[in-house]
């Protein structure tokens, strides 16, 4: 019998990061996986369905501070996803982009990867919108806030983690959300100059 091991997801995810980055995802297997890792592959595959999940296992974690932060957010519902992605920035993503570079990186280098990562999204705005409705925002407000906001996330995450990137990604959803809200409103009207 194995014997327990301290930290073993945690082993397992630097592990995985690892070789995906250096060997490509497709050429890692588990076995090489629980090996660099000090593991074998029964511990893998107690803590992980599949190679996949050792790189997308911290969308739970992401998902609970979403609806968290929705959840005690007090604005519309636009502003509270980004509230929430915010949030996501500060309690996560604060001090790890060197960590998100690699890990889309390896993302960016399969179309397996690149399905799992929409397939991730997906599920997250389906719980933000459950947890909108929750709140009492109607379907059609609480999909197009959800929707919208996810959009947010996923631009500044894409230019948070471009190469010469030195913003934060708090301040990049902000920025882009402005961007947004800047591109679906009305002008601003110009004052007509021939009354002065």
């Amino acid at each position: 019998m194995a014997r327990w091991q301290p930290d073993a997801r945690g082993r397992l995810e630097a592990a995985a990061l690892e070789l995906f980055h250096k060997r490509g995802f497709e050429q890692t297997t588990v076995t090489d996986i629980a090996a660099r890792a000090g593991l074998d592959k029964r511990t893998f595959y107690r803590l992980f369905g599949d190679k996949r999940e050792a790189l997308f296992s911290g969308g739970k974690l992401l998902e609970e501070v979403l609806i968290k932060a929705v959840a005690e957010t007090d604005a519309a519902p636009f502003e509270t996803v980004v509230a929430a992605f915010r949030r996501v920035a500060d309690e996560i993503f604060t001090d790890r982009l060197d960590l998100a570079r690699v890990r889309q990186s390896v993302i960016d280098s399969s179309p397996e990867l690149q399905e799992r990562e929409l397939r991730k999204m997906g599920s997250l705005a389906a719980a933000v919108s459950a947890a909108l409705r929750a709140r009492g925002v109607g379907e059609t407000a609480a999909t197009l806030a959800t929707e919208s906001g996810v959009t947010v996330f996923r631009v500044a995450f894409a230019r948070w983690v471009a190469p010469g990137s030195d913003a934060s990604l708090t301040d990049l959803i902000a920025e882009v959300a402005a961007e947004l809200r800047a591109v679906t409103s009305p002008p601003e009207p110009h004052p007509d100059l021939s009354q002065s």
